[in-house]
């Protein structure tokens, strides 16, 4: 399932309790982010474990376009997150609509 960038933008606004993921890398973190935990695509694999006590929780992922963190989508839901969105469009997405604020 995806969530738009308005919907996230509320979900931040209103601190609804969710795990927010940036799967790009540290250079794109660092540019610009909307506050989520930095767990490049490429790292999801090793750091699993870590992610384990969220695995019921709802995941929202996110990346540049929406490619990257799809891919992560699929990797937590076949290793048995039942709750992880992807941000539709990513950080382009959001950047469009609302600039480069939080």
């Amino acid at each position: 399932m995806d969530i738009t960038v308005q919907e996230l933008k509320n979900k931040l606004a209103a601190e609804d309790g969710f795990v927010l993921i940036d799967v790009r890398e540290p250079y794109e973190h660092e540019e610009f982010n909307v506050g989520g935990n930095l767990v490049p695509l490429g790292d999801i694999p090793n750091r699993l474990g870590e992610l384990e006590d969220f695995k019921d929780h709802e995941i929202i992922v996110y990346c540049r376009s929406g490619k990257r963190s799809a891919n992560a989508q699929a990797f937590l839901q076949q290793n048995g997150f039942q709750n992880v969105h992807n941000l539709t469009g990513g950080m382009l997405a959001w950047e469009e609509a609302f600039g480069r604020t939080r």
